[in-house]
């Protein structure tokens, strides 16, 4: 994990960076825009946004509570700073945030043939606990990953 990542909570005053770092990050198979802005501010939902050491934003997340579980709804990483630990260092912050929160489990779906994403999840502890046959608009499967906080 790279240290000179700064990760803050996102605002809606953030709702254009994070649905352009959402694009760049899923390309044609992004959520589009105005669904990001309305993710951000929808009810129980939090994002957050990672910045280099010259202040650019590099990454986000977006998750919400459901009680005293979370679900990560998207997480990604500009193609420009894809494994250089941006992802790593949202995911460390998420389940501090959801932690501190009282949360005792954190969920998500990932795209079963996404072995980056998978790999990442293992390393901080994620387990599959199910699956979501063509769970995504290219028709992918989903694996459901679960950890305990």
């Amino acid at each position: 994990m790279n240290a000179d990542w700064r990760v803050r909570p996102a605002t809606r005053a953030d709702a254009d960076v994070l649905a352009s770092l959402e694009k760049a990050a899923f390309g044609a198979a992004s959520w589009g825009a105005e669904n990001v802005k309305d993710g951000l501010t929808a009810p129980y939902v939090s994002g957050l946004l990672a910045f280099d050491e010259s202040d650019k934003a590099a990454g986000f997340a977006l998750w919400r509570t459901l009680g005293r579980e979370a679900e990560i709804l998207t997480i990604g990483a500009s193609p420009s700073y894809r494994k250089r630990g941006v992802a790593a260092a949202l995911l460390a912050a998420l389940l501090e945030d959801a932690a501190a929160q009282g949360c005792a489990a954190m969920f998500l779906e990932v795209d079963s043939g996404n072995a980056a994403a998978r790999a990442l999840y293992e390393k901080f502890g994620f387990e599959t606990v199910g699956e979501r046959r063509a769970y995504y608009r290219n028709g992918a499967d989903a694996l459901v990953l679960r950890r305990y906080l």
